[in-house]
């Protein structure tokens, strides 16, 4: 039997959903809110989601998103009475399973019902290959990082192609080594080439290779790298940046796996599994003419997007803690600890480079340290320092102005007392501190006291003090 809960502020849509669903045997129950509707997911089992868009407490689209990236999600199934294009876009980037528009008949319903309780079968049937992927280094634990690794995995089962697409810095060449590492090509070689520093006048040559005497200098027979890829996989890094003149040529490998050296007049055969990355929209390359639409399809089996590091920050600590044990043995120094001031402003910055930045940023901070054993903020450069103060000026600014009007002093009142213009002030400062820590912890008291760096009976009578709700939890 399956689990539904119905998000939607209509009594009558919640109650006609529930007695459909009820009447196939299957467990219902609605809620009015958004934030009633999350408290229900994070506690309950449902299979599926059904979720309204326009609430009175917010966007069900943005809470689509806090439900997908819970652990074990449930399937969510958009309905909306006020359907747009680029609102079905968005509940399908976010992983809607169906995106309806109201009003809802029996057929539209119970149809991907079906379907989605089929497919939460099977994949609990399936045997999980996450468990025993190897994830190289591929650090981390966060719900957008651990949706890419099952993505992995289910990709190394298989010999599809594979697009990697994500921002610069994001990964890509070692999600490229985990996936053929992984496969079952993994005891032949993985071959890479940079589409973007392929010289013009050698770009055949590197690829195909060339017979003797096919040019002036060829004094011998050469092979190239898709043929050295042979039996193995074929990594094509930043292949957006690959020359027009040569998109045609590639279409034709990947279809038949056959090629003609530079002076040759024989073809020769290449059993490789293409594997690509790029950090440029290919779809929009197609659509202005820059990209080839068909080679464009051919890269689209399988397609893994990369989050950027600032979606990603449950990751900081633990990449940071990797990446300090590497240099240690590297330099064979001792590892360095960490102070708060430390961590919290490798969170605090935004991390345009991503990963590759992040890991300069450490070494960086590491040599800056010297023979000092704790590593703080003022070890950071100073770009990354400013943004994270930037940052929370950003922050408090808002709730200073928003003091300053409630103690204002009017015509008629005295200027209150210093003593109780700072402690109004520190109240709301540290309120609004609390509920972002009750909303990134998703209420776990032992994250959350670890971020703050505060005891749990210290924690626990400020979320009293401030009448806070570990909703999350």
């Amino acid at each position: 039997m399956g689990n539904v809960l119905i998000i939607d502020d209509h009594l009558t849509t919640c109650t006609m959903l529930q007695q459909m669903i009820e009447r196939i045997h299957h467990h219902a129950e609605y809620c009015h809110e958004l934030v009633d509707g999350l408290n229900k997911v994070r506690t309950g089992h449902f299979d599926v989601v059904f979720l309204d868009v326009n609430m009175p407490d917010g966007n069900g689209l943005d809470t689509l998103k806090q439900i997908k990236e819970m652990s074990d999600p449930p399937e969510v199934i958009i309905i909306t009475g006020v359907g747009t294009k680029s609102g079905a876009e968005l509940a399908v980037k976010n992983g809607a399973w169906d995106y309806i528009q109201k009003p809802l008949s029996p057929k539209e319903i119970l149809l991907p019902i079906k379907r989605v309780l089929e497919y939460r079968e099977n994949y609990r049937k399936a045997p999980k290959s996450l468990s025993i992927l190897k994830r190289h280094e591929l650090i981390g634990n966060s719900p957008q990082l651990s949706q890419c690794l099952e993505q992995l995995a289910r990709a190394a089962e298989n010999e599809s192609n594979v697009l990697f697409t994500g921002e610069t810095g994001t990964g890509k060449e070692v999600f490229a080594r985990a996936l053929h590492a992984n496969s079952c090509r993994s005891g032949n070689r993985l071959v890479t080439v940079d589409c973007s520093t392929l010289p013009d006048n050698l770009i055949a040559d590197t690829l195909f290779g060339h017979e003797k005497g096919a040019f002036t200098g060829a004094d011998r027979r050469t092979t190239g790298l898709i043929k050295l890829a042979d039996g193995g996989s074929l990594f094509l890094d930043e292949i957006g940046d690959l020359d027009p003149n040569l998109q045609k040529t590639l279409l034709r490998v990947l279809q038949e796996k056959k090629f003609m050296p530079v002076g040759s007049i024989n073809e020769v055969f290449s059993d490789f599994r293409l594997i690509a990355a790029t950090h440029k929209d290919l779809k929009k390359m197609v659509k202005d003419g820059q990209f080839r639409e068909d080679l464009y399809f051919r890269l689209h089996s399988q397609v893994i997007m990369l989050p950027p590091l600032r979606e990603r920050i449950e990751d900081i600590e633990i990449l940071m803690m990797h990446y300090m044990r590497k240099l240690a043995e590297k330099y064979n120094k001792e590892s360095k600890g960490f102070s708060p001031d430390y961590l919290d402003t490798l969170k605090a910055y935004n991390w345009p480079g991503n990963i590759r930045e992040f890991m300069h940023a450490i070494e960086d901070s590491f040599h800056a340290a010297g023979s000092e054993s704790i590593l703080f903020a003022k070890h950071l450069a100073e770009n990354i320092r400013i943004q994270a103060i930037r940052k929370s000026i950003d922050t408090v600014e808002p709730q200073i102005s928003e003091i300053q009007e409630k103690v204002q002093p009017s015509s008629t009142t005295t200027l209150p007392t210093l003593r109780h213009y700072r402690d109004a002030a520190l109240d709301e400062v540290e309120k609004s501190y609390l509920l972002q820590l009750m909303a990134i912890t998703h209420g776990k008291i032992k994250e959350a006291c670890s971020i703050a760096d505060i005891g749990r009976t210290r924690l626990y009578n400020l979320l009293k003090k401030h009448n806070i709700s570990r909703k999350n939890n």
